[in-house]
Parts: structure tokens; sequence; C-alpha cells
């Protein structure tokens, strides 16, 4: 059976994403990593290859809010 947490677990240093980004200059005024930064990052080898590509992933989950009647 697979596992049902496995972004929990794939997730082993909250945050290490956000401080290699901040190093570089990649945060946005909002405080969020930008998203060309993480694609060029996202065809590198490495930790911070990986990172960036289970980044992406995960921004494909995120819910839009419904609209109010």
């Amino acid at each position: 059976m697979e596992n049902k947490k496995w972004i929990q677990t794939a997730i082993k240093n909250p945050g290490a994403l956000t401080a290699t980004a901040r190093a570089e200059g990649a945060i946005t005024k909002r405080g969020t990593v930008k998203v060309d930064w993480l694609r060029k990052k996202a065809k590198e080898k490495g930790t911070t290859g990986r990172r960036a590509r289970l980044a992406l992933t995960l921004r494909g989950f995120s819910r839009k809010k419904k609209k109010k009647k």
C-alpha cells in the first residue's frame, strides 16, 4: 500500500529552499520564491534541483477559492 502522507515525508528540511532563494535574491516582495528561479533550478542536479522540482509539483495542488454568490 502506498504512503498516503507522502508530502510530509518528502519535505525533510522545511524552509531550506526559501533560504537558498533568499541568498540568491530570488524572493518576491510578497515573500514567495520566484517561479522563474524555480524552473531554472529544477533543471539542475542535486538537492536544490530536487527541492525545486517538488516545489513546482506542490504548486499544482493549491485549491482555488470558490466565489460567493
